[in-house]
């Protein structure tokens, strides 16, 4: 969450982005209180299926990883300071960026009508943009939203949500989900390399916790 404190130190925000390039700035979202609270899932991926004893411990690729977040939204600095859309638009500019990351671009789906219209038996398929879940620099991670709901809490006298609440499920795209050539595949990966050497160092420290930092495992 924000605060006003003078002396409190400056937190980072986090934020779920998608990349278009044909649109680059209409799904952006930045979030005001960074989630109190974050849910991972991590399910690993074996290649026992089979049943050979062999392969039991074998990895078939990195886990499945699903992130659930709950992003708080409200119009009330904007409302106080009578500046921004708060006024006019309440947060509906907010949560449309939000849920800009899961529609098909409306000029694509005029495209295709027209395709259709014209008796073309094939039509463009609709890509979802790259999306970027941001917390953070050791947490830059290529996903797709799985699962969008919104609660509006509040609304104005033009019926404008002022205030809502937006649970955000979503699947992290991993090495084994992206082609070689695609941008996520590079940051997913370095995402990887950043977590390995985290976890060397949380390793070595917890050696050195154990009866004085002299203990042989083997």
């Amino acid at each position: 969450m924000s605060t006003t404190f003078p002396g409190a130190p400056k937190v980072l925000k986090g934020a779920i982005i998608g990349v278009d390039i044909f649109n680059p700035i209409a799904s952006i979202v930045v979030f005001q209180y960074n989630p109190d609270t974050l849910s991972r899932s991590l399910e690993p991926k074996f290649a026992d299926q089979g049943g050979d004893r062999t392969e039991a411990l074998r990895l078939a690729g990195p886990p499945v990883e699903t992130i659930d977040a709950e992003i708080a939204i409200d119009a009330i600095d904007q409302l106080e300071r009578n500046e921004g859309p708060g006024p006019s638009q309440g947060i509906h500019p907010q949560l449309a960026a939000l849920e800009m990351l899961i529609y098909p671009k409306s000029a694509l789906t005029i495209a295709n009508t027209v395709l259709l219209a014209i008796g073309t038996m094939e039509v463009i398929p609709p890509v979802a943009p790259l999306t970027l879940f941001i917390y953070g620099a050791k947490r830059v991670l290529p996903v797709k939203v799985t699962r969008l709901s919104v609660t509006e809490e509040a609304h104005d006298q033009a019926l404008n949500p002022i205030r809502a609440r937006a649970q955000v499920g979503m699947r992290v795209l991993s090495t084994a989900d992206l082609s070689v050539t695609h941008p996520g595949y590079a940051l997913f990966l370095a995402h990887q390399v950043v977590k390995e050497a985290l976890a060397v160092v949380g390793s070595v420290g917890n050696l050195d916790a154990v009866a004085g930092g002299s203990v042989n495992l083997f």
